[in-house]
């Protein structure tokens, strides 16, 4: 059985729209998808109104979340930055939920504002783009930094869309960067669990996107509730998989892999990294949502 536990449809930045989602996964031979995108459940009733037969869609999310470590700890940060971006997984929760789902209201909104500034900085700094480029970009999606940078692209700012993730640009530090609101990741996890849902730390060691998850916070979070630590992601090396799937089983929390595919921005990648059946069960047999 392949079970891939992160994806991203265009409701927030990925490139192709649910139903395309879900019938690549099906091409993909990927028996179980979940779907995850960034601080909204928009996606989901197109993605189970095209689900093919044979494919089990798990409804999920991806929370932005911030860390602000005490005097004395290190936590995980982004280059230049005074406090820790953290990116927490839930699946399997009611959507419903009204606090869980004013929280999402207030992360959508308040992305929008961030990224309407940056691109005011943007402009500052010579490049040629608009929020109507921007906000066409995104489609009905929830607006997000990728959308900034392949607009960039488009406008010949930049070769790449990471290009435009450097210190240079729209990276975390970088000269139009701009903050914007996170939820504490514990609370993010409580928020989960009293919508009846399971979390998962992402992609804690994607030193490619310039920050780490140290051991510290993980420690942190497994004894607030995490349930879960991906393990098993593109962007992490073998020996970061390797420290990853040790600090899992000492710390118990269910290990999993996923591609965190983006569509045409990270190559259509589903099912090339995968979560193993049982642990997919542990962490179904943990949540108590609709």
């Amino acid at each position: 059985m392949r079970i891939d536990l992160h994806s991203h449809s265009n409701a927030s930045d990925g490139t192709d729209p649910p139903a395309h989602v879900v019938r690549r996964a099906a091409d993909a031979r990927v028996d179980v998808l979940a779907l995850t995108d960034h601080d909204t459940v928009s996606g989901w009733a197109e993605a189970r109104r095209a689900l093919p037969a044979g494919l089990t869609l798990v409804p999920g999310i991806e929370l932005s979340c911030r860390h602000t470590a005490v005097t004395g700890q290190t936590p995980h940060r982004a280059a230049g930055e005074g406090a820790a971006s953290v990116h927490m997984l839930g699946y399997l929760f009611d959507p419903e939920e009204p606090v869980l789902a004013a929280e999402r209201e207030r992360l959508r909104t308040d992305r929008v504002g961030r990224a309407r500034a940056m691109v005011a900085r943007l402009r500052e700094l010579g490049v040629e783009i608009g929020w109507d480029h921007v906000r066409r970009i995104a489609g009905g999606g929830v607006v997000g930094r990728p959308h900034i940078a392949r607009a960039m692209v488009e406008a010949g700012a930049v070769p790449t869309e990471d290009a435009a993730f450097t210190r240079d640009w729209i990276g975390s530090g970088g000269r139009a960067h701009v903050d914007h609101y996170a939820l504490d990741p514990v609370r993010a996890m409580s928020l989960v669990a009293a919508a009846g849902g399971v979390s998962v730390l992402a992609h804690a060691r994607a030193r490619r996107r310039g920050y780490v998850v140290d051991d510290g916070l993980i420690e942190e979070l497994a004894g607030a509730g995490l349930a879960g630590l991906e393990v098993d992601h593109p962007d992490h090396d073998p020996a970061d998989r390797a420290h990853l799937r040790d600090l899992a089983g000492a710390l118990g929390l269910i290990p999993t892999g996923s591609s965190d595919d983006h569509g045409k921005s990270t190559g259509h990648r589903l099912g090339c990294e995968t979560t193993a059946p049982e642990a997919y069960e542990a962490l179904v047999a943990s949540a108590r949502g609709k």
